[in-house]
């Protein structure tokens, strides 16, 4: 149950998924930066079409580029939806959970705008085998258990979202787990905070 999960089970759950062949069948099948621009007719080549053939300079149907092009559209950002205030940073999570209530479901890369949202104003942390320190800081997987608590995102959605996070520390050159990263010497807000960017970035170019 998602109830009794801390951050550390949480990092395993997604390296679990991560490491699943249908994670790798995701993450092969898509390049992370957009598609390259279809090339522009000369003006010989454009001169020479009859009017209409222009779909003829495509380099695919058109339903495919307008899909393409939806899919690599950055995630929305949040809606105002503000987060409980500082007590609320160091109240116990389960007593957020009447605000799930409700809630749809939303892609990953949007629940970890969510946790990026309260890594900033709650503050972020590199404390081992804690949810949040005294004045209600989290780690980036303590964010994102967080993040789906107070409603933003399923269990599903929170897990792929941290798979997410290990696609792009492995594109980095990091092989452990979210954890050992956020808490690894020198680890900085900063660097928390650009992970996640990147992170949102290489999900929602695939779609999610």
């Amino acid at each position: 149950m998602t109830a009794t999960l801390n951050p550390d089970q949480l990092d395993l759950e997604a390296a679990r998924l991560y490491d699943t062949a249908a994670w790798q069948q995701i993450v092969t099948n898509w390049q992370y930066t957009a598609p390259e621009p279809t090339p522009r007719a000369t003006t010989e080549e454009a001169e020479s079409l009859a009017p209409g053939d222009w779909r003829n300079l495509l380099s695919a149907p058109v339903d495919q580029l307008v899909d393409t092009a939806i899919r690599t559209l950055p995630a929305a950002p949040p809606d105002e939806r503000p987060l409980p205030g500082r007590l609320g940073a160091i109240l116990p999570d389960r007593l957020h959970s009447w605000r799930r209530i409700g809630q749809a479901d939303i892609r990953p890369s949007t629940h970890l705008a969510y946790a990026r949202q309260i890594l900033t104003d709650w503050g972020w942390m590199n404390q081992p085998y804690r949810l949040r320190n005294g004045r209600g800081a989290r780690c980036i997987c303590g964010g994102m258990l967080t993040a789906h608590r107070l409603g933003y995102g399923s269990d599903d959605t929170m897990n792929r979202a941290g798979a997410w996070l290990l696609t792009e520390l492995r594109h980095q050159g990091w092989n452990g787990l979210i954890g050992t990263w956020n808490r690894a010497p020198g680890r900085t807000a900063d660097h928390a905070l650009t992970l996640i960017d990147a992170t949102i970035r290489r999900a929602s170019h695939a779609g999610q």
